[in-house]
This record gives C-alpha cells, structure tokens and sequence, in this order.
C-alpha cells in the first residue's frame, strides 16, 4: 500500500504546481484513511482476544464449579456444630413449638368393678392436656474428638387454648399407682412382708381406685404409703413425688455426648453416648444401643430412601428403628414419611423380654426397669396393632390408626423434621396379687394409665424460609450459575473466533482488491487531471496524451508486480 502511495507521489510529484497540491491533499486522505483502517482492526483483534480470553475462563470456572461443588462445601460448613454457628445454635434451643398431649384414662365403674359386678373396667378417654416442651440444651462442653456433651432440659408449660377445654383440676377416678406397684413388688417376698404391708393398707384405708385432679396424677401425686413403703423395701424409691408425668420428665443427672459434624457431617446433631454409655443400662447389648440416634431435633443429612433412622426419647426406654413409607411433599420441601419399624417387635425374645418363658404379649414392652421397678409396660395407643389380649380387661379402647399411629415426616437433604408424631400408652402389667389387700381384682391384668404423644405440627416461618433458601434455592442457583458459565462461555469463544476469522479474511479483502482498482482510480484521476489542463489552456491535447501514457505504462507493471509478489507471499504463508 505505501508503494502505491510512492507509485502516486510520483505520478503528481514536482512539475506542475496545481497538480502537487492536490496530490499532497490526496496523499494524506490515503494516509488517515489507511491509518484509521489499521487502527480500527487492531482494536477489533484485541477485544476479540480479551473475549476469547474470558470465554475460557468462564468455561473454566463452570468446570471447576462443578467438580468442586460450591453449595456443598457451603453447606457442610453451615451444617457443623461449632461455637455461634447458626446450626448449632438452633440445636442448642430449637424455635420449633414441641408439644407433649397427654391423654388420661379415667374409670367409670370403679365401685361396680371393685364389687365384682363388672367383670372388666370401663375406661374413658379424657383430654388432650396440652403441655408445651420448652426443649434445650444446656451446660454444653466441646469435647477433642468431634463431639461435645451436654445436659438435656425438657421444662413443659400447660396451654389451656390447645386443650380443647380440659383443666388440669378435672376430677378423675384414677389407678392409685403407689398401692398398685408396691403390692406388685412385695407379692414375691416373704409371708411376714406380706402380713406388715397388708396391715400397712387396711390401716391406712389404701384404695387402688381414687379421686384426684388431672394434675396430680401426672404431676404432683403424693401418697403416705410411698414413705411407709421404704419400710418394706429400703432404698426401693427416693422420691416422694409419684406423677407419671413428672417421673417420666425425670432428667436428674442425665447428659449427652452428640456428633458435631467435624469428623461426618451426616452425624451432626445425633446422639454418641447417653450418661456416658453407648447404651442404656436397661438392656443387654445391641438392644440397649443409643449411639446414633436421633432425639428429634434433627436427623442425618443426605438420607437415602432405604435407609433406617433411629429414633431415641428417654421415656420410651429404648431406641427405635424408623423405616421409610412413603414421599411426600411438606411446607413445599420434598418429604420421606417414616413409621415406626414393626411396632409388633417391642417383645421381641433376644433383646426386650427378661424372662423368656413368659413375654409379654405382642405389642407390650417392659420397662418397670426405666421406671424404678413399677410394673409399667409401653404399647400402642388404645392398643393399636397389638394382641388383642390386652383388651382383655377393659372396655372402652377404640384403636384408631388416624389418630394413633406414630409419623415423622423428614426433609432428607438436611435431616430436619418438619413434622412429627410419636406416640404410645403407658400402662401397668400387673402380675398375680391375690395375697396382697384390696387390689385382688387387679391380678394379671394390663391395666391402662394414660397415652401421650409428642407432637410438632410445623416448622415457623422463618426457618421455612432458612430451608428454602438452603434446600432449594442454593442448588437451583450453583446449577443456574455452573451452567451459565459453560454455555455462556462456550457462545463467547465461538463469537470471539468467528470475529477474529472476520479482521483476518477483512484485511485480506481490502489489500488485494485495492492493490487492483489502483490502475483504474489512478487512470481516472489523470483522465479528470487531463481535462482540467485542457480546459486551463495550459497543456495542448499532445502534450497531455504524451505526459499521459509515459506515467500509466510504468505504473501499471509495477502495480502487477506488486500483486504477484503479495500473491506469492500468501501462497508461502498457506503453504
């Protein structure tokens, strides 16, 4: 190009003075222009290689999101208990509203049956009584193994709106649980034992059907014959108070060792040890295993759908295996619903009978051992789903899977609960106590006391919302972003090759067709230039032809030696 531009120099240069000055008018127009093109196609050639540049990198980053998973790692750091972490301090005092709903079995032919005119006692279904359980954990110590320990608190709160009328000073006919478990204790000791508590009863006038309020049944029930009863067997109890309730909220002394997800996250939350024990003492090992269970806080993260859960409350007196039912969906979160494993197994010979030649009957499981050596066995509600036996001596049971079957409805991702029902009756197996005054008619009977359940309705709607953005916004929004990348950089790479292929074939373009007008641009030109002497009168038409032809014939062979040599360079560079 800057030969042509010589080639043009030398064309208008010198002679004539009208013709170098527009000469050097045109010689810089060419100049700018070319300068522009040149600086035009740079530029486009260094935005082009910044955008293929960034095209790789997003590709890059795409890729590196997805092997090293963002939301993941987010997630595993936010689901670790560790001091002021948001998990951890939700652990420590759950906002959840769990409720305690206590439902009492009062008698209503206590003097027919006590007379042997009944021949089984009619019970009758009194509440709900609503308690709230302000559950938290207090005292905690972290500990160097991935673990810390702390001390369970399960204060309860009576919410007379939930109770759907009931007073805790309703005026029922109740068991008299201090008479019944102290004849059901001394019934195997000596004659001389016998003969002092039976003494001990006629003189006190102990009835085992009595009048009390609600709450002293389940709270604050107090009896002489508790104190008198150390007599007969010392050290047997150390309490004086006998609500049910009240012994089955006993926590004294009790602490748990829990996972905090350091060395597993799925692990976070569960139970290690109880009291410093894998196990619970009640039961031979495996049966008495605690270590990984659940308290219903929370369960482990990333549950599979044939996976068992395990499920522990102090006042079951075991853990529980939880198996998998059903899907479904809950406050939006998709859900697994969990029943308890074979509520039938609670009987089971090599783990929950003490004496293998007389279990109890399917459904009923002993735990006079939880409960200080009272005769108190746990089954279903109403005695749903167990052996028809226990309903033997008692008329008024109506077994409604509806209402008294146990769920857990988990969110499997982060192991939350989002709603729960756990449910069962505790009741009084009474042996044969025929030698023992006044409770003969209550010999080898299962005797109903009360069924309770815990109960969570839902999640609040700020922990919904937590959830929601942890769950299921999060991943959505990695995938959106990991995806965004690799397309988007993908599309930038080929948009920025493709406008690299365009300045190339562009500077192409422009060199060699301009190379080959220059002859005809430049006859042009001499032809306008010719006419403008003429006309001026300042050349003849001879003298223009001659000055004509001597400039375009050699102009012209260097021009077609210019385009070979520019051919033959692009010809070696493909080559």
């Amino acid at each position: 190009m800057r030969d042509l531009i010589r080639l043009w120099n030398r064309l208008v240069g010198g002679t004539y003075d009208v013709v170098n000055t527009n000469a050097r008018f045109k010689q810089d127009h060419v100049d700018i222009k070319t300068e522009t093109r040149a600086s035009k196609r740079a530029a486009c050639r260094r935005r082009a290689i910044t955008f293929v540049v960034l095209g790789i990198a997003s590709i890059l980053s795409g890729v590196l999101m997805y092997v090293i998973n963002p939301y993941d790692l987010i997630y595993k750091y936010k689901v670790k208990f560790s001091e002021g972490s948001e998990i951890f301090e939700l652990w420590r005092t759950p906002p959840v509203e769990l409720y305690l709903r206590v439902f009492l079995w009062n008698i209503t032919n206590s003097e027919e049956f006590m007379s042997g005119t009944d021949q089984k006692l009619k019970v009758q279904e009194v509440g709900p009584y609503v308690y709230r359980e302000l559950l938290s954990h207090d005292n905690i110590t972290f500990n160097d193994n991935g673990t810390l320990t702390a001390i369970p608190s399960h204060p309860l709160v009576f919410v007379p709106e939930l109770s759907e009328g009931r007073l805790e000073n309703d005026s029922l006919i109740l068991p008299n649980i201090a008479l019944l478990s102290i004849a059901h204790v001394v019934s195997d000791e000596s004659y001389f034992t016998r003969l002092g508590l039976n003494m001990l009863i006629r003189q006190t006038n102990q009835q085992p059907l009595v009048q009390m309020t609600a709450r002293e049944f389940m709270f604050n029930y107090t009896n002489a014959l508790m104190n008198l009863g150390n007599k007969f067997l010392p050290n047997w109890i150390t309490f004086e108070n006998l609500g049910l309730i009240d012994r089955m909220y006993d926590f004294d002394g009790d602490f748990e060792t829990v996972y905090t997800g350091e060395d597993d996250i799925r692990k976070a939350g569960l139970i290690d040890m109880w009291r410093g024990s894998t196990k619970i003492p009640q039961w031979e090992n495996p049966c008495g295993n605690v270590r990984g269970s659940s308290d219903g806080t929370r369960f482990p993260s990333y549950i599979q759908p044939d996976e068992k859960l395990f499920f522990y409350r102090k006042s079951m007196c075991r853990a529980r295996h939880l198996v998998k039912v059903n899907d479904t969906v809950a406050a939006g979160f998709k859900s697994f619903v969990y029943n308890f494993e074979n509520s039938n197994d609670w009987n089971e010979k090599d783990c929950f009978c003490y004496d293998k030649n007389n279990c109890f009957p399917r459904g009923l499981l002993d735990v006079h051992e939880c409960y200080y050596g009272f005769p108190i066995a746990l089954s279903s509600p109403h005695f749903h789903g167990n052996d028809p036996i226990l309903k033997a001596h008692v008329e008024g049971v109506n077994p409604d899977p509806e209402k008294h079957s146990s769920y857990f409805v988990i969110e499997p991702h982060s192991g939350t609960p989002i709603e729960l029902r756990a449910s069962f009756q505790i009741n009084m197996a009474l042996k044969n106590i025929k030698t023992i005054a006044h409770v003969e008619r209550f010999s080898d009977i299962v005797l109903p006391l009360l069924w309770a359940e815990f109960r969570m309705y839902g999640l609040p709607d700020y922990i919904q919302f937590k959830l929601f953005i942890y769950i299921q916004f999060l991943p959505v929004l990695t995938d959106v972003l990991m995806y965004s990348s690799v397309i988007g950089g993908i599309l930038i790479l080929a948009c920025s090759i493709y406008r690299l292929t365009r300045v190339k074939k562009s500077e192409n373009k422009r060199q060699s067709p301009w190379i080959h007008d220059a002859p005809h641009y430049i006859k042009n030109k001499l032809s306008n230039y010719r006419a403008d002497k003429a006309s001026a009168n300042m050349m003849d038409a001879r003298e223009l032809e001659t000055y004509y032809h001597s400039v375009i014939v050699p102009l012209t062979q260097e021009i077609g030696a210019m385009e070979e040599s520019s051919n033959n360079r692009r010809a070696s560079a493909t080559a």
